[in-house]
């Protein structure tokens, strides 16, 4: 009897580098998510010296108003840009959570192909030992009938 081929080999390989494909795009977002947070936690220090400087421009005395409005006014700043870096961080969580989803559909996807894969290949070694076992019991019969004539 033939060797096993399993029909559908060439989807099961593409499922397979569907899944692989998903691997690398989960990657690249985990990625881009950590440089954000990195970016989040750097803004966040930003505005810390920034609301401390403040504070002790306001406790010195010594600063005109200018000075205190001019503080104030990078103080929002910053923080805006820190709201936006949270808005950001944010949009990089839900992205994640879309890519592993798609990673975990992937993976379905190609061990349900896999399990056929390897139940036709079951199936096939039982076919081959029914033949073989045939062919043994037919040859063990012929070299009975001819010790016994």
């Amino acid at each position: 009897m033939t060797s096993f081929r399993f029909p559908l080999e060439r989807l099961r390989a593409l499922r397979e580098r569907g899944e692989d494909l998903a691997k690398q795009e989960l990657a690249g977002a985990l990625h881009r998510q950590a440089r954000c947070a990195e970016r989040l936690c750097a803004m966040g220090e930003e505005v810390a010296g920034a609301f401390a400087a403040q504070r002790a421009a306001a406790a010195g005395g010594s600063s005109s108003a200018a000075d205190l409005l001019a503080a104030q006014a990078y103080l929002e700043r910053m923080e805006q840009a820190r709201e936006a870096g949270q808005l950001d961080l944010d949009r990089h969580d839900a992205e994640v959570g879309a890519r592993r989803d798609a990673l975990r559909e992937a993976a379905r996807q190609r061990q349900a192909l896999e399990r056929l894969k390897e139940r036709r290949r079951a199936d096939h070694e039982r076919a081959v030992a029914r033949v073989e076992g045939a062919v043994l019991d037919e040859i063990a019969l012929t070299q009975h009938r001819r010790s016994a004539s």
